[in-house]
Formats: structure tokens, C-alpha cells, sequence
């Protein structure tokens, strides 16, 4: 997993388990990768990615049973909408609007591309 310098790579970790979850790749209900299993995955200190599972405790979207693993809430999808758009408003959004007015492009042309960019990425 490439990270990107900003936000933190716990939250980025975070983002990552949301992506998964939004893409239907881990349904709901299941039970997901194991810290260490991740940790090892992504080549991180496994209390980084403790630290990413906590955060998603703590908006509950995913839980932990103990002995058995952490699993994905029944409610997630509805509280990884809300915690993701956060996160996008808040670290991204700022830079692409800035971006927009800049560079004077228009909205329309952004409706076009995003389009193009649904349609070439996530064919259904």
C-alpha cells in the first residue's frame, strides 16, 4: 500500500477498510483481516493498524468480539458515508476547490469527466 504523507497512515489504513467495505470486496457482518495479518499485508507496525481499528470502533463500523476478530457492523455503509465524506470535506475538498477557481475550469467539464470517470471505473 502506497501512503500518502498527509492525513496520518492510521487513518489512511482506515480509509483503506471503508474503500473495501463501499466496494462490497467485505460485506457486512463479516469478519475482516487481522491486525497482525494486515500489519504484514501493508508492511506496518501492527499498532498502526490497532490504531486505525480503534478509530473504526470508535464510529462503529466495525467491532471486536473478543477471541474471535473484528468484524463489520450491520450499520457500516451509512457510517462509513458519513465518516468518509468528513474526511474528503476535510483534507481534500479545500485543495480541489481552490484548484476549480484557479484555474477557471467549469463545472460542467468536471460533471463530464466525473462521468467518464464513473463509467471507466466502476462498470457494472
Amino acid at each position: 500500500m502506497e501512503f500518502k504523507e498527509n492525513p496520518a497512515i492510521y487513518i489512511q489504513i482506515a480509509e483503506y477498510v471503508c474503500e473495501q467495505i463501499l466496494l462490497k470486496k467485505w460485506k457486512l457482518g463479516d469478519k475482516i483481516i487481522s491486525i497482525r495479518e494486515m500489519a504484514f499485508q501493508i508492511e506496518v507496525n501492527p499498532n498502526t493498524v490497532q490504531r486505525a481499528y480503534d478509530l473504526l470502533q470508535q464510529q462503529n463500523i466495525i467491532s471486536n468480539r473478543r477471541g474471535i476478530g473484528y468484524f463489520i457492523e450491520d450499520e457500516a455503509m451509512t457510517r462509513i458515508l458519513d465518516f468518509r465524506r468528513e474526511q474528503f470535506e476535510e483534507n481534500e475538498l479545500p485543495a480541489f476547490l481552490r484548484n476549480i477557481y484557479l484555474l477557471k475550469i467549469d463545472f460542467r467539464e468536471i460533471k463530464a469527466k466525473y462521468e467518464d470517470f464513473v463509467k471507466n471505473n466502476f462498470k457494472k
